[in-house]
């Protein structure tokens, strides 16, 4: 065991729950409870990749949910004797931050605006938003993101979180910018990272490029129009669901297997009557709509793929802002293109609905049909594909040597609950493309280079130029690269900067190398790499953990992590994904932790095993609660009797030894489940064995625990080892509680004692039964029962109880028979064998 003693408090008069959050979360930071000791070697410690919480709003009670699970392996490897690096980031760069800052603030970013150092948001957000300067615009994100994580971090620290926060770090921070800045510089320099102008996926209403990985489909109502182009032979039929596109159709294609199109190679347009060839190629279906498609660039990643395999010509007509293009395209007559100028891409498709019908180019009626739409997963548009210069990572899409290298990481990784790796290996198959990382945005790490200006003006993409790695950071928006001036910036002759910034998991896919000080700090990434647990949610694996691998493979040819621990989500009462979108969320999480105390929540948060869903039900809360206030009770009652002076005494009588044998199962149970990153299962077992502990073992003892006559030190000390075990079987569930018990009668801190071990109570209690408390419970039980059939106090003496069964229960009840009639008050007790298999206790009143 650790330490001994009277602690540091004593015991309370009224022991409460209240206040315990606010006494000890300020002591655990003062004393540095939990801080990281980095001079341990790397096979003493246990680092956590922590995942990073969007700052852009409120945590909601999913993030609650999944980092108490991470919390409770943090504190069982603690108290393992592991020094537990244990950091806490905040993801606090990308989309969603600047969709709140133009929320809140009512603002919009023009690049092309100077600073303005006196300007400051209005009182209140106005309508229409203003127009600020990209400087302006960070400054503002910058400061609601200060603002929203130290909430977050308060409510982290009410919930216990045994994090070290001297460890926090943020992804828009100077270490984290500095570090995806020369990941980047080292993926362009070996090759992964390269720039391209292609089609891209593009949300018009963020106006940014969107990578696979961030795609959704969104089931819609759209139509099916059969347009008339003409061909050698005759109409032919074509089926589409973006009629308006028709002005950047470049070809007719069918499946090459199709004979109804043998021979045909070229078909006129309706409407604009321009010639466009027939091809063949596998992916059209032969058996969807008339069996022949328009191919338009671009209408959707099919078209990409006809357009990119056939070679096809390219017009463009739509904009970044999902407008038509001023300018018609390459070979479109310009009086037919001019109808659609300007117009949305709705506006667009209902004029050319309207013409295509009085020009005769539309058969029959539009056919409503509901079929997925790509969308950005945080906009609210559909997706459309413009040709755009990009920054792309490689990632195994086009590269079947490093896919099967990712697939084969994906093998080398533990995941709990295995399955998990499935859903891994699923999307690394069925990536398409290499990993698009460049946004065009502005609160972001920024891409860092720059490119030469010819003596036209035009940016030479071919040879970037790289700042020198002690530079970094840099933000080439306002700094010059080497051997270049400010007046040289976007003049021929001088240089450009990229405009662009990284995608925000092209940061947050670095995390353990941001953490553990990759290039920055090799002192710590050496005793913290590679890191022991990511734990996640199982929707970002084809993201954050996906994209981690990634990384870790390419810059330093390594796993990030040993074992991948993911979470499930919290279900509404009619078991629906809780969701902010769904508009089914509960009572935040800073309401619940008021209401039912921060132990209940853990305690709710913790019955949810790793990869399941779990139901919100507030009455597991009050469970949780009842769970609390039964600990600091019971422990009061305990230590009342004497247990902490007797802590050290010899167990010596058989009912002792049992309890302490049933608990030597319980933490053998307990360590082999979170060894196994089974939490709920160590809280399961604990908890059932508490509630024996407090209603039959305290119970049996209690009238020898407060006597001076035999046996009384021996329940004493059982009880002091019984406690003790279990406040620290508890601790990572219930971090208040058993802190707050631990301090009546022990020194330091329960968080910072030792794991109890088997070895620890068998020393205590060898050669001991613990069927026996099994047996002294249930006749105790039966007594209560008789009392209870007859409306009887518990406290009601029992004049003659007999105990009838097989002689070698009667012979084991003898053996505990004077703490079951003292607790069942029992004057006389006749020991009678029967044929009964199992004991019967009769009572006489």
């Amino acid at each position: 065991m650790t330490d001994t003693g009277t602690g540091r408090h004593g015991l309370p008069e009224r022991p409460s729950l209240d206040g315990l959050e606010e006494k000890w979360a300020s002591h655990w930071q003062g004393e540095g409870t939990y801080a990281f000791d980095r001079s341990k070697e790397r096979s003493d410690v246990f680092s956590i990749d922590t995942p990073p919480p969007t700052v852009s709003g409120s945590l909601h009670i999913g993030h609650v949910f999944s980092y108490t699970h991470t919390d409770t392996v943090a504190r069982f490897q603690r108290m393992r004797g592991k020094a537990v690096f244990y950091p806490m980031g905040w993801d606090d760069n990308g989309l969603p931050t600047e969709r709140r800052v133009q929320n809140v603030f009512g603002v919009r970013c023009d690049p092309s605006l100077p600073y303005d150092a006196d300007w400051a948001p209005p009182a209140k957000p106005p309508k229409p938003p203003v127009s600020i300067s990209r400087r302006n615009f960070v400054e503002l994100c910058e400061r609601l993101t200060a603002e929203d994580e130290k909430a977050f971090e308060s409510l982290w620290r009410r919930l216990g979180l045994s994090v070290d926060w001297g460890l926090t770090y943020s992804t828009i921070g100077a270490t984290a910018r500095r570090i995806a800045q020369r990941a980047f510089l080292a993926n362009l320099s070996s090759g992964d990272a390269y720039t391209s102008e292609a089609p891209t996926l593009w949300d018009v209403g963020f106006r940014t490029a969107v990578a696979q990985a961030e795609l959704e489909d969104r089931e819609r109502q759209g139509a099916y129009h059969t347009l008339r182009f003409t061909g050698d032979n005759g109409p032919i039929e074509v089926d589409t669901t973006r009629p308006e596109l028709l002005p950047a159709c470049v070809a007719l294609v069918h499946h090459p297997g199709d004979p109804r199109f043998t021979g045909l190679t070229s078909a006129r347009t309706p409407f604009f009557d321009v010639e466009v060839p027939v091809l063949a190629h596998p992916l059209a279906a032969a058996d969807k709509g008339t069996g022949i498609a328009m191919v338009c660039t671009f209408g959707d990643l099919t078209d990409v793929t006809w357009w990119r395999d056939l070679k096809l010509d390219t017009r463009v007509v739509l904009g970044r802002d999902g407008r038509f293009l001023p300018d018609r395209p390459e070979g479109v007559p310009s009086a037919a293109y001019q109808h659609f100028a300007g117009l949305t891409v709705a506006a667009a498709r209902k004029e050319m609905v309207r013409l295509l019908g009085e020009s005769g180019g539309l058969i029959g009626e539009p056919r409503p049909v509901t079929h997925p739409v790509k969308f950005y997963e945080k906009g609210d548009t559909p997706l459309e594909i413009v040709t755009s210069r990009q920054w792309f990572i490689r990632n195994g899409g086009r590269d079947q040597q490093l896919r099967e290298r990712l697939l084969e990481r994906g093998r080398e990784l533990r995941w709990v609950p295995e399955s998990m790796r499935h859903r891994y290996e699923h999307w690394v198959g069925g990536l398409t493309g290499d990993w698009l990382i460049s946004r065009q945005r502005f609160f972001g790490v920024p891409i860092p280079v720059w490119y030469r200006v010819d003596a036209a003006g035009e940016p030479d993409y071919a040879d970037p130029l790289i700042p020198p790695m002690e530079s970094l950071p840099v933000d080439p928006s306002s700094e010059c690269p080497p051997g270049f001036t400010e007046e040289q910036r976007d003049v021929p002759g001088g240089f450009t900067a990229d405009p662009d910034v990284m995608d925000t998991w092209a940061t947050s896919s670095l995390t353990p190398q941001i953490v553990t000080g990759w290039s920055t700090d090799e002192d710590l990434h050496r005793r913290t790499y590679p890191m022991d647990l990511r734990p996640q949610g199982q929707e970002i694996i084809r993201t954050w953990l996906f994209a981690s691998v990634l990384r870790g493979e390419q810059l330093g040819g390594t796993l990030p992590w040993e074992r991948a621990v993911l979470s499930g989500w919290i279900l509404d009462p009619d078991h629906k994904k809780i969701s902010k979108s769904k508009g089914n969320e509960v009572e935040t999480p800073l309401a619940l932790l008021e209401q039912y105390g921060s132990d209940a929540v853990r305690y709710w948060a913790a019955s949810g095993r790793p990869g399941a869903d779990l139901a919100f039900e507030p009455a597991q809360l009050k469970v949780g609660r009842r769970l609390a206030t039964k600990l600091l009770n019971a422990s009061r009652f305990a230590l009342g009797l004497g247990a902490a002076e007797a802590l050290r005494k010899p167990v010596t009588e058989p009912l002792d030894r049992a309890m302490l044998g049933r608990l030597t199962s319980v933490v053998s149970e307990a360590t082999a489940a979170f060894e196994r990153f089974q939490h709920t299962d160590a809280l399961q077992v604990t908890e059932t064995f508490f509630w024996t502990f407090c209603d039959d073992y305290i119970e049996l003892v209690k009238d020898r625990a407060y006597s001076d006559g035999p046996g009384a030190d021996s329940a004493r000390a059982a009880l002091a080892a019984g406690l003790s075990a279990l406040l620290r079987l508890f601790a990572p569930f219930l971090p208040y509680v058993t802190e707050e018990v631990w301090s009546w009668w022990r020194y330091g801190s329960v968080h910072q004692a030792t794991w109890p071990t088997t070895h620890e109570l068998s020393r205590v209690a060898p050669e001991s039964d613990p069927s026996l408390l099994d047996l002294a419970g249930e006749a105790l039980r039966q007594v209560r029962r008789a009392k209870s059939d007859r409306k009887l106090s518990m406290k009601t003496e029992v004049p003659l109880a007999e105990a009838l069964g097989p002689a070698d229960l009667l012979d084991r009840l003898a053996l505990v028979e004077g703490d079951f009639r003292a607790a069942g008050r029992i004057t006389k007790l006749d020991l009678l064998r029967d044929r009964t298999p199992e004991l019967v206790i009769a009572c006489a009143f």
